[in-house]
């Protein structure tokens, strides 16, 4: 029972620290509220589940093969983060009737997974420590994370959602939407780098 334990601490370490994915989370609770961000919560559980479940079983010893891939990955993932700090960074901070279909979606939430270099490490760190590559082990590690993972990025967008309260003024939403796509930039300028 200790290991599900130091699973789920792991889980935990490595979903609920700031990250793109949790920017967006917050930003968009900010901006629309919890439910509609529910659907990036889930979307990025789902992303990084099949991430990881596919790291377990090999894949990234099939990207080491190929580095191109491997570098058009992260640069599809610098590419994602600025389009997203660009849509931010534009957005008119209108709280009024926010249109939901303006709100991350469950498949923005799973792109930025496989185009995050956090969650790759956090997927290789992780499989590494604790399945040893056996498939009842990768299973429940991956069980364990998805109820962790979404619970942790869910707390971003409770945040955001409770900082909403306010963030009546437009102005306020758009210096909020202007500091997270400098978050989100900055993080993209920090992949470019490393």
């Amino acid at each position: 029972m200790t290991l599900f334990y130091s699973m789920a601490a792991f889980a935990l370490a490595a979903s609920i620290t700031p990250g793109p994915v949790n920017v967006v989370a917050l930003g968009s609770g900010a901006r629309f509220g919890l439910l509609p961000s529910l659907r990036h919560v889930t979307g990025a559980t789902v992303g990084f589940i099949i991430l990881l479940v596919s790291v377990g079983f090999g894949v990234y010893e099939l990207l080491q093969r190929m580095p191109a891939l491997m570098q058009a990955i992260q640069w599809f993932g610098v590419a994602f983060l600025l389009y997203m700090a660009y849509k931010l960074a534009r957005d008119d901070g209108e709280l009024g009737d926010a249109n939901p279909q303006r709100c991350p979606t469950m498949l923005h939430g799973a792109i930025m997974q496989w185009l995050n270099p956090k969650a790759w490490l956090a997927s290789l760190a992780g499989m590494g420590a604790y399945t040893a590559g056996e498939p009842t082990r990768i299973w429940q590690f991956a069980a364990i994370y998805f109820v962790v993972c979404w619970l942790s990025v869910a707390c971003w967008a409770v945040a955001g959602a409770m900082l909403r309260q306010h963030m009546r003024d437009a102005r306020r939403v758009r210096r909020l939407n202007r500091v997270m796509a400098a978050l989100l930039a900055a993080s993209a300028v920090y992949l470019v780098a490393s």
